[in-house]
């Protein structure tokens, strides 16, 4: 008897739950008459998301291919309405004419239950404009000049390391070489260490590293789409073990400078000034700091969070693009060529790599670019409606605590917009090209005072790291690398599955 009345409780507690997701929950969009993607209990339209059947960079990216004509368009995130954008022109509305209603990128930051959270790309409202402010002056060309020896010294180590594999013809797994690479550059500007990566391949900086990235893609919506749920529960998004050993790694350089003096021209060293003055010297002297707006100083959890957004996006996606350089490059050697021809022109030009000589690669800024056009390295741009307003030229009302969605993949990759698409051409990126298209249809560092702080140090060492290989090897497409990709569904990041493995040889 006891087990038929609980079957029966049971039956009952999912036919309610399926009727308040059904009739209440998920009635939203049909009130408002707006279109929107008819949705199923109760992962909402995001069901082939977090069964891992996609990735969310493809997910995005067919929903705008079949509903791009609406301009924009209602789906359901597990049980919260989600507005997705697919004009240029509204997208340009959410990101920069209407920034005051849409400052906020709306995912998961809990700086009690997850201190790193507490970082410059998920903080809202005053927090973030105040640390804006604050970190600003650190990306300057001037501050990035300074740390340039640190990113051609790991270019070197990086060619040193790929010599003797190259006199053999064999092949490599280019994504880990990458992100060895850029994990020593972000180790040492951030956090004051020598890592190693290049040299000794696995060994605890990279365990790290790739600790931070492994996540299900159910936590990752919930932490994307549905934070009010790990706040709910007090569940951190970052792995303890990540926190622990970042934040001592940190504390224990910053001590050891400032116990020794030592002061590094790098990224750690300007975190430091904030935590000890507030503001960031700035790289001429005869500017003036405001000091009265910039009195508030870094704690050193602050810090240590900025020194994570600081790696984590440093070292992925800036190691991802460089990746689908080389990947696209190795298909079409008279592009390699080309790019090849115009480093060594460059190079003998100046005599070796400096800061200039980079800023001079125009074509191989092209290649860069037109990488991240195809393969944005995070496929999605959020914002979450921070105060009520009509969408301008719809008939939309957007409600305050509306999450925004704009699909990155599907608007890099939609016909209209870029003939083609499927193939790779740096020349849609000549002026008069990027002249005639809209300025909102390429978006990889995002757009309007929320565009990416870093995007300067990102172009930076992905082009070193580039130039240093090209400069020495050639490069082709090993038959276990798929074409076209097969990507990851459990990156948030966009990634080849199983690797992208590349035969090298010496030029």
């Amino acid at each position: 008897m006891l087990l038929e009345l609980i079957g029966i409780f049971i039956v009952a507690l999912i036919i309610i739950v399926y009727t308040y997701y059904k009739y209440v929950l998920f009635d939203f969009w049909r009130k408002r008459d707006v279109f929107y993607v008819e949705p199923v209990v109760p992962t909402g339209n995001i069901g082939a998301l977090v069964t891992k059947k996609v990735s969310i960079g493809e997910f995005f990216h067919d929903v705008y291919v079949k509903y791009k004509e609406h301009r924009a368009f209602g789906i359901y995130t597990f049980f919260k309405p989600n507005l997705v954008i697919a004009d240029p022109d509204l997208i340009r509305a959410v990101l920069t004419k209407e920034f005051k209603n849409f400052h906020d990128h709306g995912m998961f930051c809990n700086e009690k239950i997850d201190p790193l959270s507490g970082h410059l790309f998920l903080l809202s409202g005053k927090k973030w404009r105040n640390l804006r402010v604050k970190l600003t002056p650190t990306f300057t060309s001037g501050k990035i000049k300074q740390m340039f020896a640190i990113l051609t010294t790991c270019g070197e180590e990086f060619v040193k390391s790929l010599e003797s594999i190259a006199q053999t013809g064999d092949s490599i797994e280019i994504k880990d070489w990458f992100a060895r690479y850029t994990t020593d550059i972000i180790m040492s500007t951030a956090f004051g260490v020598k890592s190693n990566c290049i040299k000794e391949g696995y060994n605890e900086f990279r365990h790290w590293g790739k600790k931070i990235l492994e996540t299900h893609p159910f936590w990752t919506a919930l932490f994307m789409f549905t934070p009010q749920v790990l706040d709910f529960f007090s569940i951190p998004f970052i792995d303890r073990g990540v926190t622990e050993f970042l934040t001592k790694t940190f504390r224990d350089n910053m001590e050891y400078r400032k116990t020794h003096n030592i002061v590094k021209h790098d990224f750690m060293n300007l975190l430091m000034q904030l935590m000890e003055n507030g503001y960031v010297e700035p790289d001429d002297m005869k500017d003036v700091v405001d000091k009265s707006s910039t009195m508030n100083k870094l704690t050193l959890l602050e810090a240590v969070a900025q020194a994570f957004v600081f790696f984590v996006a440093g070292f992925e996606t800036s190691s991802t693009t460089a990746t689908f350089c080389l990947y696209e490059l190795a298909q079409q050697q008279d592009l390699q060529d080309k790019l090849r021809k115009e480093i060594d022109e460059i190079l003998k030009k100046h005599d070796e790599l400096t800061y200039n000589a980079v800023n001079e690669m125009t074509y191989l800024h092209k290649v860069v670019n037109e990488a991240m056009r195809k393969y944005p390295p995070l496929p999605v741009l959020n914002r979450e409606c921070t105060e009520e307003i009509d969408l301008p030229t719809t008939n939309i009302h957007v409600p305050k605590g509306m999450l925004i969605t704009i699909p990155l993949v599907g608007l890099h990759r939609d016909p209209s917009i870029y003939p083609d698409p499927d193939r790779f051409d740096p020349e849609r990126f000549n002026e008069d090209e990027v002249a005639a298209r809209h300025p909102y249809a390429y978006l990889p560092f995002g757009e309007g005072p929320r565009v990416c702080i870093g995007s300067r140090f990102a172009y930076m060492q992905t082009k070193v790291g580039l130039i240093s290989l090209l400069s020495k090897f050639k490069f082709k497409l090993d038959p276990r690398t798929t074409v076209p990709v097969i990507f990851d569904q459990n990156a948030l990041v966009l990634t080849a599955k199983g690797g992208m493995y590349l035969t090298i040889e010496p030029r």
